[in-house]
């Protein structure tokens, strides 16, 4: 008998014990673990930003677990066109302010356009410059095979703008449909020299060598990003572009040698 009370208390502990773990379990029930819902943000974007968007992609991933964004990177020109025909994208950044006027004309963004970066032209040419190019007016000399982005792309609407500041027109051997085939052309030596940006001359290293030119200031190409009209998540694209219009993505273009937008 002197061992009831003691089978008592023994079943009181357990039945407290197993309270508390009952309670326990609800207030964990109450609060089960969240992770992000996955999403896909779908960035149409002038080839140009390719080594920065996706550095800004990885960074913007990371800071916002969850998603993932994918980028489409061409001209400016072709990503409007394929916007006007469909295409689904939640954000476009152009490498000018003519086909952004252009995709607002045809009410494929949705708001106000933000400037965000400039740029200008540089020539590449072989690494060591071969042929000793000093300047734009060189690439009119006989026998120098140049190439060019083509007319209605920002780096071919920049060149043009070029040739009527000096009075000098080129003869390229093609005209490209975005800036980075001009490089690829230079970088394979199919073309002796190549009108490109300033960013892709840097990007590309020692596999080709820069000359800077003057006259390139006449043709500063103002880069604008936007939200489209389809975007599938709006949110997410006022969040991305907030992201490269702020800091972090000031910081990255700027080491890309993109100048800061205009005031």
């Amino acid at each position: 008998m002197r061992r009831r009370p003691a089978l008592a208390a023994t079943a009181v502990a357990a039945a407290l014990l197993l309270g508390g773990c009952s309670a326990g379990a609800s207030d964990n029930d109450s609060k089960p673990a969240t992770s992000a819902a996955p999403q896909t943000l779908t960035v149409f974007a002038a080839t140009s930003l390719t080594a920065s968007f996706d550095t800004l992609g990885k960074a913007f991933e990371k800071a916002n677990p969850g998603v993932t964004v994918r980028f489409d990177y061409d001209g400016t020109s072709t990503l409007v066109t394929q916007l006007s025909q469909g295409a689904p994208a939640d954000v476009l950044a152009s490498a000018d302010e003519k086909n952004m006027q252009t995709a607002l004309a045809q009410k494929l963004i949705a708001g106000n356009p933000i400037d965000f970066a400039s740029n200008v032209l540089e020539i590449a040419t072989a690494p060591g410059n071969p042929h000793h190019l000093a300047g734009w007016a060189d690439l009119a000399r006989p026998g120098i095979r140049v190439d060019v982005c083509a007319d209605g792309v920002p780096c071919g609407n920049a060149t043009a703008a070029v040739e009527k500041a000096t009075g000098v027109s080129l003869k390229p051997i093609s005209e490209e449909q975005n800036v980075g085939d001009v490089l690829a052309k230079v970088e394979s030596g199919d073309a002796d020299a190549g009108v490109v940006y300033v960013t892709d001359v840097k990007g590309a290293g020692a596999k080709v060598t820069g000359v800077a030119f003057p006259e390139a200031r006449s043709a500063v190409n103002t880069y604008p990003i936007a939200q489209t009209a389809n975007a599938a998540n709006a949110a997410l694209a006022k969040k991305f572009i907030a992201f490269v219009t702020g800091a972090p993505g000031q910081k990255v273009l700027a080491a890309a040698g993109f100048g800061a937008p205009p005031t």
